[in-house]
């Protein structure tokens, strides 16, 4: 067996990281890795261990854990790497950050299993990504029918048994209903430095307005629209001598990186929701 990842967010308060070591040393286990961060600010405690569990079961663990999970009231997960989140991509015609996802899926870089690729548009709309092998489903969207889209696409969600959506560069604004559904599983790729430039053409704006850094933010979708909590973000200087093509052309590789980066660190469990942040525990 794998080591295991053990995460947990509960109200700060002496004794949990006590009561977590003892658990573990009590049946064997051995700590491979602990990081924790205490947010005064908030008053919440955020933990996140990796340990041998010496042959124990998984779910044996998990029974015997939830007393303490129940004492100091946390929000916990207890996961074996090898069982891979089930992941779904959605993307629209703006092809790159799918064909760099899929890329770092096959040389085992995001070690996840894919439960479709999505887009509002046809396969024929990417012909430079490889989707051989791959399950793919066109949803086109109209305004008269978008709720019903939403409803296909929650259905296929559910019926792959999906566990994070990434919405990459999907340029179609989730319902608040499908959002609230998705809270914490859903990743968005922004094209800027939140909070930027919004709406349409964002690099001409930054252009216009003669920004000497560009970026890029990967964040939890949420029903407010581009407000969700930020996973990760990445910049990078430019000068008077670019134009906006040079913009787009360094924003598409800023927005690659982002978002993988934020991906591998969820598929890692390193994310850890905290309000309207999050608690990224980076390797």
């Amino acid at each position: 067996m794998t080591a295991l990842i053990l995460t947990l967010a509960c109200p700060d308060r002496r004794g949990i990281v006590a009561a977590v070591s003892t658990f573990l040393a009590g049946r064997d286990c051995n700590i491979l890795d602990a990081q924790q961060y205490d947010d005064a600010e908030t008053g919440r405690f955020f933990m996140r261990v990796v340990f041998d569990p010496d042959g124990a079961a998984v779910d044996d663990l998990r029974e015997a854990f939830t007393a303490i999970g129940s004492e100091f009231s946390m929000r916990w997960t207890l996961r074996d790497p090898a069982q891979r989140y089930r992941v779904m991509i959605l993307a629209s015609k703006t092809d790159h950050c799918l064909a760099d996802l899929l890329y770092r899926w096959r040389i085992e870089e995001l070690p996840m299993d894919i439960s479709a690729v999505v887009s509002n548009h046809a396969a024929e709309t990417f012909p430079h990504v490889d989707l051989k092998g791959l399950p793919f489903h066109h949803l086109p969207v109209s305004k008269a029918a978008k709720l019903e889209q939403e409803g296909q696409l929650w259905a296929l969600i559910r019926e792959t048994r999906t566990d994070i959506v990434v919405l990459a560069r999907y340029m179609q604004i989730l319902s608040d209903g499908l959002a609230a559904k998705l809270e914490g599983r859903c990743i968005n790729i922004h094209h800027s430095f939140l909070p930027g430039f919004k709406g349409a053409k964002p690099s001409h704006q930054a252009h216009a307005r003669g920004v000497k850094v560009i970026g890029a933010s990967a964040h939890y979708v949420t029903g407010d629209l581009d407000e969700g909590p930020i996973i990760e973000q990445d910049v990078e200087r430019i000068s008077h001598r670019d134009t906006p093509e040079d913009l787009v052309r360094k924003g598409r590789d800023i927005e690659r990186r982002v978002l993988a980066r934020a991906l591998r660190w969820r598929l890692e469990d390193r994310v850890l929701l905290n309000g309207r942040k999050t608690v990224v525990f980076t390797d």
